[in-house]
């Protein structure tokens, strides 16, 4: 399935939550981005950009379940909601299983294994610290301590003029 017929599909998914799909939106244009800059493989880039679609498709559920979508919440229902919704994708076992693992970890900030997991992290970050209104010490701490992408790390200065 195309990256546009995911998306697709994980807008019906979200049921009008503006929010939400912006959210992964944006989330989505920044992976696609930084790892397009990063010269990710074609396999690679499938991978994070399907992640970064879905890498919040647990927090329907958790809002229902624990009437919040804390971060820890939304890796452990993520897995197994992820791995439903794209069943019927055409993907590969070994696609959909990294896929679910990214969503899976998409709040760990150690032990970060593979770039689309880093990239992931990056871009999800930088969406975060927007909606959220982290402060200019918070950003600058994120991109010296867990930024590996030298992309990334333009990326999130131009984004908030540091």
């Amino acid at each position: 399935m195309r990256i546009s017929e995911i998306m697709e599909k994980m807008i019906a998914f979200s049921k009008g939550n503006i929010h939400d799909i912006n959210h992964f939106m944006c989330v989505w244009t920044y992976a696609k981005t930084i790892g397009e800059l990063e010269n990710l493989d074609q396999e690679t880039q499938y991978i994070l950009e399907v992640a970064a679609i879905t890498h919040d498709i647990a927090c329907p559920f958790c809002r229902e379940k624990y009437g919040n979508t804390n971060g820890k919440y939304q890796e452990i229902e993520g897995i197994p909601i992820v791995k439903e919704f794209l069943a019927d994708t055409g993907m590969s076992e070994a696609q959909i299983e990294r896929v679910a693992y990214l969503v899976g970890h998409h709040h760990t900030l150690k032990d970060i294994e593979g770039i689309d997991y880093q990239i992931l992290i990056e871009a999800d970050y930088i969406v975060n610290a927007y909606e959220s209104e982290y402060s200019k010490e918070n950003i600058e701490n994120f991109i010296e301590k867990v930024m590996k992408t030298d992309s990334g790390k333009r990326i999130t200065r131009e984004v908030f003029c540091l």
